[in-house]
């Protein structure tokens, strides 16, 4: 974790938002394990924070899945079990799916531009080896094809489910090799999209999507 910031500014109006983003971003990229213990006085000597600040952003995050608070122990970074795992992925490829056609038919020019530069942002940052900007980096795509499905219940759903999935995107990544399957699973992604064909496109991502579950499923059987 030595290579994370975890200190807020004190001076800005959004101190609960900017703790949350802080643990949200120690999760997303591994710096707290799934079942790792959260020990409040260390979190607010990092963080900079009283206890009243983190406990209240601690349970937004247990409301979005990310923590659990265990009786007469306290928070830990939530595990996902394998069988959870499955269901969370399933749903995934079917709305990501949806949400990739509809931008290969919807999207403008611009739009479909801004997502290609999206991914070689995500490709310059993987390749780099900077992990603590890589599911930031990721992120800044699925913003994208969210915003590109023009479905606000679909982005609501995904954006929850992703909560979920940052907890084994770190997983997910660290498979040997995986980050330029990853690359190039995406790029297959764009070049559907920008050549307008929903149905490859959404058959790409779903493609996408069980690649990355079995690279995540075989690490939690590991």
């Amino acid at each position: 974790m030595s290579d994370l910031d975890l200190r807020v500014s004190k001076r800005s109006a959004t101190l609960r938002g900017q703790v949350e983003d802080k643990l949200r971003a120690a999760i997303s990229s591994g710096s707290f394990q799934p079942g790792q213990k959260l020990v409040e006085r260390e979190l607010c000597e990092k963080l900079g924070v009283s206890r009243p600040s983190l406990r209240e952003a601690l349970r937004q995050l247990e409301a979005e899945g990310l923590i659990t608070l265990i009786p007469h122990r306290g928070p830990i970074v939530t595990t996902v079990d394998e069988e959870e795992a499955h269901q969370l992925y399933e749903l995934r490829s079917l709305l990501e799916g949806f949400a990739a056609q509809r931008c290969a038919e919807a999207g403008s020019a611009e739009f479909k531009r801004a997502l290609a530069e999206a991914v070689e942002d995500f490709a310059a940052v993987a390749l780099s080896g900077q992990s603590v900007d890589l599911i930031e980096s990721k992120s800044k795509f699925y913003d994208l094809l969210l915003e590109g499905s023009k479905n606000v219940y679909v982005r609501r759903t995904l954006e929850s489910l992703y909560n979920r999935i940052n907890l084994l995107r770190v997983t997910s990544m660290a498979q040997p090799g995986r980050i330029r399957h990853s690359i190039a699973e995406l790029r297959d992604i764009v070049a559907a999209i920008q050549a307008g064909d929903g149905p490859r496109a959404a058959a790409a991502c779903h493609l996408h999507i069980a690649n990355a579950a079995k690279a995540a499923l075989s690490r939690k059987a590991a």
